[in-house]
């Protein structure tokens, strides 16, 4: 899996998990539209450390505890 994918799935969980929309959660982290839905469908393959952490404190987590998880444990090498 790459690192995009990864980090596509990990936003979903979260949002399950937190019960949250998407749209709610472009509300919390005080984010355009078009770049958090950018990130999910896929499109943006590199969302950089900025936008994570926008988007973990729309989780009301920490960037660490956004990137504890077993998705990005076994990523492939990046081209």
């Amino acid at each position: 899996m790459q690192v995009y994918e990864a980090t596509k799935k990990r936003i979903k969980e979260l949002c399950r998990q937190k019960r949250m929309s998407e749209y709610m959660l472009i509300y919390k982290a005080g984010m355009p539209p078009s770049t958090v839905k950018s990130i999910l469908n896929g499109k943006s393959k590199n969302p950089g450390i900025a936008n994570i952490k926008k988007i973990a404190e729309g989780f009301e987590i920490s960037i660490r505890e956004f990137y504890d998880s077993d998705l990005f444990d076994d990523l492939e090498p990046e081209d």
